[in-house]
């Protein structure tokens, strides 16, 4: 197969608890998806770590797997666009290309004594101003110091330069080119609390304040650009690979959401809400994140963000810490065995909380428990807390944009439940549009990847493939939801008063 309509993309999603690769055609269609899941190790409370040799071995896994279900070999795949958990930060010997340590993962914790020092030194507002970030455990920066800091002779093999670092992406990237490449692209250094998100580059000052030798750093490169070839035995043939976003700036591209003001949120094992605000990077007022969105072509995009922390792995504890469902797929039919919640709220501040509160000391709270409280009831909170925190961002980033949001696409594995999806709209007031392929994650990586290597022409071309799925409209009785907003605020102070006493 030579002609290029008749080939497919290659979407690589490394996520946080599984990797997947999913092959789509000309449409935007999926065409064969594998995925495997991978161990979430927990040293100590706080701690996630993941195998950084199982991250690669399971994407390598998929990858053949996806492409080979189907009967199709490398020579069908037109190119391979990568995406990936963000934040999540490892540390390797560039010459034998085994990591000194495991992966230390977005959500972990360990750091937290750092940040505080670093607050008390004050230092946000230069992190904020360079960086768009909140000083915060949850990114790369304070991670990468830790490794150098406790692992035995990893600092000085770093200073010889002997240690290279990345994301996922480029951990991923060395693997499939045999070592040849070491690069990430503009989104996923935006996230490492490294990167000038002003003058697109490594900025010396952060590097010498968290003690990090620039020597170890991959080179940046555009979201979307043919960055070399996968040379690994996986396939036959060279593929182009051409295409890195973290996930969540390539849900946003997948999404479309290519104009300025648009606004999307997946929901995974955390919920990520993003706007496009065009091409200068705007800080937030309102403790929301400021990220480069994706760099084509040149041209650069912004975004505000706001992250949750625990999502969809609030249903995921229901399932495997008080397992009242055998599946995460059940929640949805257990909750709806009860009218609401009745007076039970949840905050799942399994991790702290995220934007807009940043408290990274807050723990995970029920309350209004009575005798006649069930599992459903819990149930029904826990799917109502996820759509709360979505609020609290989406207000703060109407507060930042001086505008009111009409429409919110959503995108990811709990989109599929329908009771969550009409709740969001409610205490949102506002239109919730579920796409009609859900997994935009990935499709993104590929819309990148494919623009790279003229599998689609432009961005106007893309915008024909993206197609509605359903639209949720917020219900007209507010007053019922607009208790329930106050109650949500009430059990988040408490969480937040606990905390601090």
């Amino acid at each position: 197969m030579n002609d290029i309509t008749e080939k497919y993309i290659l979407a690589l999603d490394q996520g946080t608890t599984s990797s997947r690769a999913i092959l789509f055609n000309k449409r935007g269609e999926i065409v064969s998806v594998a995925q495997k899941e991978f161990k979430q190790i927990f040293p100590k409370p706080g701690w996630v770590e993941h195998d950084p040799m199982e991250i690669w071995s399971s994407q390598a896994a998929v990858a053949a797997e996806a492409v080979t279900q189907k009967g199709f070999s490398g020579q069908d795949v037109a190119g391979i666009g990568i995406t990936n958990q963000r934040e999540t930060v490892i540390v390797w010997n560039k010459n034998t290309g085994k990591p000194v340590y495991n992966a230390i993962v977005w959500q972990d914790k360990r750091t937290l004594d750092f940040c505080e020092e670093l607050k008390k030194q004050g230092k946000e507002e230069l992190i904020r101003k360079k960086t768009g970030l909140v000083i915060d455990s949850y990114f790369s920066a304070s991670k990468i110091k830790w490794i150098l800091d406790h692992v035995k002779g990893a600092r000085k093999a770093a200073e010889a330069g002997e240690l290279i670092m990345g994301t996922v992406d480029s951990w991923l990237i060395y693997n499939f080119t045999k070592k040849a490449l070491h690069i990430t692209d503009v989104t996923n250094a935006s996230r490492t609390m490294l990167f000038n998100i002003n003058t697109l580059e490594w900025d010396q000052e952060l590097l010498d304040l968290f003690s990090i030798p620039k020597a170890m750093l991959p080179e940046v490169k555009d979201s979307s650009e043919v960055y070399g070839n996968i040379e690994t035995s996986l396939f036959s043939s060279q593929i182009p690979l051409a295409g890195i976003a973290g996930d969540q700036m390539a849900a946003l591209f997948g999404q479309l959401c290519i104009k300025k003001g648009m606004v999307k949120n997946t929901y995974g094992t955390g919920c990520f809400m993003l706007m496009n605000i065009g091409d200068k990077p705007v800080l937030s007022e309102n403790n929301l994140l400021t990220s480069v969105a994706w760099k084509i072509g040149g041209e650069v995009r912004y975004a505000l963000e706001g992250s949750i922390f625990i999502g969809g792995a609030v249903v995921q504890w229901l399932r495997d810490g008080l397992k009242i469902i055998k599946t995460s797929e059940e929640i949805e039919q257990l909750a709806l065995k009860v009218s609401g919640s009745e007076g039970v709220y949840f905050v799942p501040a399994f991790a702290g909380l995220g934007a807009p509160h940043w408290n990274q000391k807050a723990q995970g709270t029920i309350f209004g428990i009575t005798r006649g409280t069930t599992d459903a009831n819990i149930a029904h909170a826990a799917l109502e807390a996820i759509a709360f925190q979505s609020m609290d961002i989406m207000k703060a980033m109407e507060a930042d944009a001086n505008l009111e949001i009409k429409e919110l696409r959503v995108d990811g594995g709990a989109t599929v439940n329908d009771l969550l999806m009409q709740f969001q709209a409610d205490v949102l007031n506002t239109v919730s549009v579920r796409p009609e392929i859900t997994e935009t994650t990935a499709l993104g990586a590929a819309y990148l990847a494919g623009l790279a290597v003229g599998f689609w022409k432009d961005q106007s071309a893309l915008e024909n493939i993206w197609q509605e799925g359903r639209r949720f409209k917020p219900k007209t009785d507010r007053d019922a939801i607009e208790k329930m907003i106050k109650a949500w605020y009430k059990a988040v102070k408490a969480v937040e008063f606990w905390t601090e006493n």
